[in-house]
């Protein structure tokens, strides 16, 4: 199950949660949410 998983999120779609907004990107359609990224404490 994992296996499968890991495939899918290992070479088809990244997730950059180190900046002001979270990017997501997926091959072949590029950027795909611009998001801000929320914090609580």
């Amino acid at each position: 199950m994992f296996n499968s998983i890991y495939k899918l999120f290992s070479r088809d779609l990244a997730i950059d949660l180190g900046t002001a907004n979270t990017l997501i990107y997926i091959r072949g359609l590029g950027i795909v949410s611009n998001e801000p990224s929320v914090v609580a404490v």
